[in-house]
């Protein structure tokens, strides 16, 4: 395997943490097989700051920060302040619950791009999909639009990221997108996970043609190449992803399986034990101008 990009998807998703404050009934990413492996379910500080390095070291060009909610783990900063500094672009993906000034001022020129995590604008929606603080105290509209104000105010690029599902595929969000104006809007098709979301997922799961209903009632931004679509298909075996034990994992078999601990093994080898496909990468629209 040969360092420094070439061969490798230039892209990883880093899900450092697993505790959330929202309690969303179809996320992908409990990472429950990660507390089998380490008593919190998470690398320490230390380590996790390593791991950076490594994925540095291997030529990712972009690290997204994700959780569970990121914003939860103390020590999220440095591990934003170590890729910057080692000239990668850093994203992190957030509810939004969390973000105040003090995190805004103490994590500008070093978190590139801030990534909102936001499905419906109907509070009923998002409290009987647990997309809301506990399941049950869910962000008003007026509060995305003063996060989102402050987001640019203090130079953040913004990309919003949307699950579609049973709950909100025929609801709009036209009039918040046009609002906030994001430089991407990620809409996903909500994604059964064997292992992840087993309990809930049948109640959210929909067909390509619900999910197509979703895109329609928002074509204009489609056809402006404001939003990019993934679905179920889409989303599988094109995404480098690393779980809060520190392993690289794949869904290409709609389950979360793991390479050994980077840390352990190395991170060369441990990435080619996942065989990640870099065409699908390519064809889902991965590679865009994020830098």
């Amino acid at each position: 395997m040969k360092t420094n990009f070439e061969g490798i998807i230039p892209s990883v998703n880093y899900h450092l943490w697993e505790p959330c404050n929202m309690r969303c009934k179809f996320c992908f990413a409990t990472f429950q097989n990660a507390k089998k492996i380490l008593p919190k379910g998470h690398l320490p500080q230390e380590r996790s700051i390593e791991l950076v390095k490594e994925m540095g070291k291997l030529g990712f060009k972009k690290i997204t920060f994700a959780g569970g909610e990121p914003t939860l783990c103390w020590w999220i900063s440095d591990l934003i302040s170590t890729a910057k500094k080692l000239g990668i672009t850093t994203m992190m993906v957030t509810n939004g619950t969390r973000l105040d000034d003090d995190f805004l001022v103490k994590n500008k020129g070093k978190l590139d791009w801030i990534i909102l995590s936001i499905d419906s604008v109907n509070d009923q929606t998002n409290i009987n999909s647990g997309r809301a603080i506990t399941g049950k105290k869910p962000m008003s509209v007026e509060s995305y639009k003063i996060l989102i104000d402050k987001i640019k105010e203090y130079g953040y690029q913004l990309k919003i990221n949307t699950v579609v599902h049973r709950l909100n595929y025929h609801e709009s969000l036209m009039d918040l997108i046009d609002y906030a104006q994001p430089k991407r809007w990620k809409v996903f098709q909500v994604l059964p996970m064997k292992g992840e979301n087993d309990a809930h997922i049948d109640d959210f799961v929909i067909d390509k043609e619900q999910f197509n209903q979703f895109i329609s009632n928002h074509q204009s931004l489609k056809n402006a190449k404001i939003m990019v679509t993934e679905d179920n298909s889409e989303m599988k075996d094109s995404y480098v992803m690393i779980d809060p034990a520190g392993r690289f994992f794949t869904n290409k078999k709609g389950m979360q399986e793991y390479s050994d601990p980077i840390l352990e093994t190395g991170i060369q080898n441990a990435y080619a034990q996942m065989d990640y496909n870099y065409k699908n990468f390519i064809d889902r629209g991965g590679l865009y101008q994020w830098d």
